[in-house]
């Protein structure tokens, strides 16, 4: 099994929602997602969730976390930096054979419909990236 890690500065989007899509749609090749955030809120966005369980992918095991609590999952075959902030606050994670960024807008504070639009994009890059990288 490969594993990926996708990070971002809360995990409580973006690095979620693509935790949640890679598991979904690349599982089943030998793919395991985990998330993580270099400072982590604590809770995951009420909008992500709402997003992730509309198209079938939510799972209560998601919660946001520090990249110190998915460590014992290393090494990680990929690390996936999808923000600007968490590639400048975490340009070199030790955990990981290759790390690639890969950002996107984050939608917290933004309406459900921005959501739904961060999910296709991710959806949509996350997994052609993955899929090169790693099969």
């Amino acid at each position: 099994m490969k594993k990926v890690l996708i990070l971002c500065t809360g995990n409580s989007c973006r690095s979620i929602i693509g935790e949640a899509i890679i598991n979904k749609e690349l599982n089943n090749q030998g793919v395991k997602a985990f998330s993580a955030g270099s400072n982590p809120s604590g809770r995951v966005n009420p909008n992500a969730k709402k997003v992730l369980e509309a198209n079938r992918v939510w799972s209560d095991s998601y919660y946001s976390k520090t990249i110190e609590e998915i460590d014992s999952e290393a090494p990680f075959d990929l690390v996936v930096t999808v923000c600007d902030n968490a590639k400048e606050a975490c340009p070199m994670y030790s955990g990981g054979k290759k790390q690639v960024h890969l950002g996107f807008e984050d939608p917290d504070g933004k309406s459900y419909e921005a959501f739904e639009e961060t999910y296709a994009l991710i959806k949509e890059q996350l997994v052609d990236l993955v899929k090169k990288e790693l099969l």
